[in-house]
């Protein structure tokens, strides 16, 4: 029996209930040989989320196979055992027995606390149906954060747009052709010799091994085939499983720790929100990202996904929600609408107006500053969306002195790098599309066709010629006479320096080094 025979079960049983639908694929490949072993394995390798300076999360799925199997990596239940230890190997913390099941896509996530600081991490694990049958798993490393008290450097990479289908090209299933893209121009797809690996861009990050690395949403695009696009739990766990299995993946994955945001495409649909009778459901949308990405424990799953983190003495993070607090983008903008909500506004203005960290830097999924294209009205930056919310922030972060004091915006979401400084003196940069054939030019302040026709932007830097990429974020500590330092440095997705902008704490942030 083939996998194309379980293509014929009918649709309302895969969204009805996945469990099911998850048993029957084990059942039938295990009959089919497709299994050498009724052992599992953690074919997808293993990840490392949400590090901070005292606690982590790890986690790994179980599955039958290492590749895929009809554009699937399909999932079996079974057991993780985690094992903690500090690299030297001096303190062990006691191993954490995880079960994998159906309802949770066969992920098994551990959740460490009462960690040290500044400190390297192994974890290994061990997969199997019973304690008794364990056997070696794969092994990952993390360092925690220096933490409030300590200048130690940190260095991390942002990225967006992580389209599969764009870089990969069409997909053949039975001889027939799926147009994998949500644009109305094909894109060339890749066409290296290591396409099989996976974007190239993780080879070089892996090269830079960054403290820690933030996907910033568009990780993957449930609208991408349009027709026909992920709308049940099967068909959106199936986007996570392809893009996750690339071999390039689980090499970074194993050395580098996580932080996730989500954005329309990996939440619903293009541009999308809270409103509209169509699937996914925000529910069903808000499940399936807990469920695949280590931003909570497991068994939290009313953790908020809007957080913030001291990564050292001169840093602090926050990370924004965008997509699922947001009013209906087509209301008409004022002061009701928000991409924020009110209890996230509250909680960004309370924590940014308590930190003491010389460097502030808040990531959002989306733009606030652009410019962006006029027809969009999605984001902050766009005419007929969310400008108000955007003007009010900008306004209080003047009136409590924020944007005198090292406060700076990091986004994803748009195809190209810029640096953005508005007309109130707020500077954003945007990390650009990770991959080549994910990238486009980006529209600059006074075209008629961007959300800022009157040129009212300052704009330092925009990428031009358009080329994937990630921007690269470091802090120099303070040492003697020389101050402290946040560097934003933009590259292409080989490694080549295109732009880089140095802000140096001298006493007067107005007064800034430029590299």
């Amino acid at each position: 029996m083939s996998m194309s025979t379980f293509r014929l079960f009918p649709k309302s049983l895969q969204s009805k209930s996945a469990s099911i639908c998850s048993t029957a694929i084990v059942l039938i490949l295990i009959a089919s040989g497709c299994s050498q072993s009724k052992e599992p394995i953690a074919g997808m390798g293993i990840m490392t989320g949400e590090v901070t300076d005292r606690s982590a999360l790890v986690q790994v799925r179980l599955t039958i196979e290492d590749r895929l199997i009809d554009n699937d990596v399909h999932g079996m239940p079974g057991l993780v055992e985690f094992t903690l230890t500090t690299a030297d190997g001096k303190t062990k913390h006691p191993p954490q027995i995880v079960h994998a099941t159906a309802e949770r896509d066969f992920i098994a996530r551990a959740s460490w606390a009462d960690l040290q600081a500044n400190t390297e991490y192994r974890c290994k694990t061990r997969t199997g149906t019973s304690p008794k049958t364990l056997r070696e798993g794969p092994s990952g490393t993390f360092k925690t954060h220096p933490g409030p008290t300590s200048s130690d450097p940190v260095e991390f990479v942002v990225v967006t747009g992580m389209n599969y289908a764009k870089f990969h090209g069409d997909n053949r299933i039975d001889g027939s052709i799926h147009l994998l893209h949500n644009a109305t121009e094909l894109p060339k797809p890749y066409s290296g010799k290591d396409k099989k690996l996976g974007y190239p861009a993780l080879k070089t990050l892996l090269d830079l091994k960054p403290d820690f690395f933030v996907g910033t949403g568009d990780t993957i695009y449930y609208d991408t085939p349009k027709e026909p696009r992920a709308e049940t739990t099967t068909q959106m766990r199936q986007k996570w499983h392809e893009q996750f299995i690339q071999p390039r993946f689980h090499d970074l994955f194993a050395e580098v720790p996580t932080f996730w945001e989500v954005d329309d495409h990996d939440y619903r649909i293009d541009d999308g929100d809270n409103s509209g009778d169509y699937d996914p459901s925000p529910e069903l949308a808000r499940r399936i990202l807990m469920e695949q990405l280590p931003i909570a424990p497991a068994e939290n799953q009313s953790a908020k996904t809007y957080r913030t983190h001291r990564i050292n003495k001169d840093l602090q993070i926050w990370f924004m929600e965008n997509r699922i607090y947001r009013s209906p983008n087509a209301m008409t903008d004022g002061p009701e609408k928000s991409i924020w909500g009110t209890e996230q506004k509250a909680w960004l203005k309370r924590t940014l107006v308590s930190s003491n960290a010389t460097f502030k830097i808040m990531i959002s999924p989306t733009p606030m500053i652009g410019p962006d294209s006029l027809h969009k009205t999605d984001n902050h930056a766009d005419i007929g969306g969310f400008q108000t919310e955007r003007d009010e922030f900008f306004s209080w972060l003047i009136e409590t002195g924020l944007d005198k004091k090292h406060f700076y915006i990091v986004c994803g979401d748009r195809h190209w790098q810029y640096h953005s400084i508005s007309p109130e003196g707020i500077e954003e940069f945007s990390s650009g599309a990770l991959t080549d054939t994910n990238s486009r030019l980006g529209v600059n302040p006074g075209d008629p066709n961007s959300t800022d026709p009157q040129g009212t932007i300052k704009q330092a830097y925009t990428q031009n010629p358009r080329s994937g990429g990630f921007l690269l974020v470091r802090t120099t500590p303070a040492e003697g006479p020389a101050k402290p330092k946040l560097t934003f440095d933009f590259r292409d997705e080989h490694g080549i320096e295109l732009y880089q902008h140095t802000k140096t704490d001298i006493g007067n942030p107005q007064e800034i080094d430029n590299d």
